[in-house]
């Protein structure tokens, strides 16, 4: 079983280059301080990875 991340848009997307708004958007991320639940894969961290001064990131669940 794949574990979940949860994962909260913690700085607005206002000012920030057009490539940081598609992947926060990719993420399922519109407004400051909501969160959405996804797999714990590699591309999702890869994502989370490439805008990690904009969001928080916790895992919920372990793989076992």
């Amino acid at each position: 079983m794949i574990g979940q991340l949860r994962i909260t848009l913690v700085r607005g997307l206002s000012g920030q280059k057009e490539y940081h708004r598609k992947v926060v958007r990719g993420l399922g991320l519109t407004r400051t301080n909501r969160s959405v639940m996804r797999q714990d894969t590699p591309e999702i961290r890869g994502m989370v990875e490439k805008v990690n001064f904009l969001v928080r990131m916790e895992k919920i669940g372990e793989t076992p």
